[in-house]
């Protein structure tokens, strides 16, 4: 039996989550040691690398899915507050780290940029402008513009606009509050600075098992990629961020939270416009409708991204199935992650959602042609020659037994699952992810360390003066962040400026 090595912390898996963790946790306990465990060669890589998503600051700014009609006609804004909320806190975290002189140039990593929300036809022009008239009421949405006037639209969405029929019944919203994240940038600055404090980082180490020692804490299997050769790791706290990776980890806990979830991989692939002049014409993020019986997670969108201080156009993302849980995983994982207590709750999903796989299906049999004709409906006079594919990341959805939703409920968005002693954080699913990073990690510390949080609340205030708080209900306080952050990020800026 080799021998083992103690540490306090063990994060598995170099993303953005992993790095947000332990950025606050230096923060709030300096002396305490943490490892990083990571597959891969760097930090980043996986779903939080800028080509693996869709770099938006989700904020539910444009993101029509956030907001639903109810039956009487109304707007339920309930989840884009929510969100939008989250991404304040991580708005507010990031500019710490920036006043602190933690991370450095906010610029590599942040831009201003307008959100837009665009919908085609009467029907949905009606729900457009309802939903305009619900959010732009609410302090967290100020700012935000409505126009179904083509005049308007041509200055707003050139592009997008060009040889379109006089008659067609366009509508679209507008903030300029909106941002492009590089989370891949942020990923690495935060890895970088992590490293700076002591925290050791081991890239391509491989954890193969995790499991309770008599003590109480964890031990985990870690195997170095490079030579082979494997160690033995103690921690009190182990958090196992390695995004699709991690549900075949937190089965291998045998914690009984962990028990009765599945997951279904769904890849994205995005078109990447080649032509300078075309990615010149648009300036925004331009959120369309879900088609009829789409997931949540493929809401067509045109994005102006800045990745490697350079301006690019990106459209999708087009669904794709590979029964890999990462990227870079194996073709097995979907086979290996079902097990004697998740296959009723996989079967019943199966039963369900055939619509989904059905859709899954049309989507990966799409020829570049059909895919050309689903990007002219937002830019009508595209040429093929003009764009390019790129497959972007996998992301494993959960799959779970709810009140709700019944046996085998597929789940949009994230989940932490957490040992009832909180010694053990696992994170699943997919968007808003990595925008909500933060509050998701804020929730892990008050779940895995009720203890300590009392004495760790002035220090976090510091560090996010509306902790505790809710920003909608505090409108002085929200003008505050709002122009602080603004400010500390280079948001007051209109155009970015690249030398």
């Amino acid at each position: 039996m080799s021998s083992v090595t103690k540490t306090d912390v063990i994060l598995i898996g170099a993303g953005i989550m992993s790095a947000t963790l332990g950025t606050l946790l230096k923060e709030l306990m300096p002396d305490w040691n943490i490892k990083v465990f990571e597959k891969l060669e760097q930090a980043g890589e996986e779903s939080s690398n800028e080509w693996n998503n869709a770099g938006t600051g989700h904020a539910a700014l444009c993101e029509l899915n956030y907001t639903t009609e109810k039956p009487d006609g109304s707007i339920d804004i309930s989840k884009a507050i929510k969100i939008n909320e989250q991404f304040q806190v991580s708005m507010q975290f990031w500019s710490y780290l920036v006043n602190a002189k933690l991370i450095h140039n906010p610029i590599d990593f942040i831009m201003p940029l307008p959100h837009m929300s665009m919908v085609q036809g009467e029907a949905d022009t009606a729900f457009l402008r309802k939903r305009f008239e619900a959010l732009s009421s609410n302090p967290l949405f100020q700012g935000m513009e409505f126009s179904d006037d083509p005049a308007k639209l041509k200055e707003w969405i050139p592009l997008i606009m060009q040889n379109r029929p006089a008659n067609e019944v366009i509508a679209a919203t507008k903030i300029d509050t909106g941002t492009d994240v590089n989370f891949g940038a942020l990923t690495r600055m935060l890895f970088n600075h992590l490293q700076s404090k002591g925290v050791d980082i081991h890239y391509k180490h491989s954890v193969d098992n995790i499991k309770r020692s008599g003590d109480g804490s964890w031990e985990l299997k870690v195997r170095d990629l490079n030579s082979g050769t494997t160690e033995n790791h103690k921690a009190k706290f182990v958090f196992i961020g390695g995004g699709g990776g991690s549900l075949h980890l937190l089965q291998k806990t045998g914690i009984p939270e962990g028990k009765h979830i599945g997951g279904f991989p769904v890849s994205g692939i995005f078109m990447v416009c080649n032509n300078p002049e075309v990615i010149e014409q648009h300036h925004a993020k331009v959120y369309g409708k879900a088609k009829v019986g789409a997931p949540p997670m493929s809401v067509p969108h045109l994005d102006t991204r800045f990745i490697d201080n350079k301006k690019s156009l990106l459209f999708g993302p087009f669904a794709g199935f590979s029964p890999r849980f990462l990227k870079t995983g194996s073709l097995f994982d979907l086979l290996t992650s079902v097990k004697p207590n998740n296959v009723l709750t996989m079967l019943a999903a199966g039963a369900k959602e055939m619509s989904l796989t059905k859709y899954l299906i049309q989507q990966v049999m799409l020829s570049k042609e059909k895919r050309m004709e689903e990007l002219r409906e937002f830019i009508p006079n595209a040429k093929i020659e003009d764009w390019d594919l790129v497959v972007a990341g996998q992301r494993v959805q959960v799959i779970k037994d709810t009140e709700a939703g019944g046996k085998g409920t597929l789940q949009f968005g994230t989940e932490v699952i957490t040992a009832a002693d909180g010694s053990i954080a696992a994170l699943l699913g997919a968007s808003p992810g990595a925008s909500t990073a933060v509050h998701v990690m804020l929730e892990v510390i008050n779940k895995c360390f009720p203890e300590q949080v009392k004495d760790w609340e002035p220090r976090i205030k510091e560090m996010i003066p509306s902790y505790g708080k809710s920003l909608m209900e505090n409108p002085e306080l929200l003008l505050e962040v709002h122009a602080t952050t603004a400010e500390t990020l280079g948001l007051s800026k209109k155009e970015p400026v690249f030398s």
